[in-house]
């Protein structure tokens, strides 16, 4: 957005540059015949060119009576010293009559000309303030729009600025919580192992577990008659008892 309104504020002012620039020498050119028409119709109010300032060595050759060069006529617009500003157009311009009618004074149709040449000058007046208020805007515009970019950049950079250090800090927060889940896993794993090792001890405890008990039953009873032979008992009651367990618990 900025470099297009910077190219198009650039375009504006080149045009508003080529239009002042036109009127300029439009209007030099209007009051230039205006002050010829008033040589003619108008002495009183006819402004003279101003006088030729003659260098030392041409001061010096007046004074011995001697005669000046001839200067070489201005340049421009018909010799007025105007320079051409507008564009030439591919038209060749219609050839000059071949001559012109003898002056005489009209005064009507030189009040004529004089006010429609006053009349050119106004509008020009009125073009080059109409542009150069059109130009003094969009420059004011043009400006406006650099400054609130300006700010606006800088609003975006610090929150850039803020949001990479978000960033930044985030990632250091995933780096540890990594560290940490690794850790975790890693003790998981060695909890499974050992839930495993428990598991299969418990399972092979419940699959062995009427074996083991039939022979702790008869570790006991073993040791029972055992112990009733070391005392002097009767073995057919301890037989006798055993049967009556046997029994008991089917």
């Amino acid at each position: 957005m900025v470099a297009e309104a910077t190219e198009q504020r650039k375009e504006e002012n080149e045009d508003y540059t080529e239009l002042m620039a036109q009127d300029s020498a439009a209007k030099e050119v209007i009051l230039f015949a205006k002050n010829r028409l008033n040589k003619f119709y108008n002495p009183k109010l006819y402004t003279p060119p101003p006088k030729r300032e003659l260098t030392e060595e041409e001061r010096i050759t007046v004074n011995n009576g001697g005669t000046l060069a001839p200067t070489a006529p201005p340049a421009g617009i018909a010799g007025t010293g105007i320079a051409v500003l507008a564009q030439v157009s591919k038209d060749a311009p219609p050839p000059p009559p071949e001559s012109f009618g003898a002056y005489a004074k009209k005064t009507e149709e030189s009040n004529g000309v004089m006010a429609m040449m006053d009349m050119l000058v106004k509008d020009l007046d009125k073009e080059m303030t109409v542009a150069a208020a059109t130009e003094k805007d969009a420059q004011a515009d043009y400006e406006k729009l650099m400054q609130e970019s300006a700010e606006k950049r800088a609003e975006d950079s610090k929150s850039l600025e803020d949001k990479e250090a978000a960033i930044a800090e985030l990632q250091g927060l995933l780096e540890s919580d990594t560290e940490a889940k690794a850790a975790d896993e890693k003790e998981l794993a060695g909890t499974l192992e050992v839930i495993a090792s428990l598991h299969a001890e418990c399972d092979w405890l419940m699959k062995y577990f009427d074996v083991r008990k039939d022979a702790r039953a008869s570790e006991i009873d073993a040791l029972g008659r055992a112990k009733a032979v070391l005392s002097g008992a009767d073995y057919s009651l301890l037989q006798k008892a055993r049967a009556h367990r046997m029994l008991t618990r089917r």
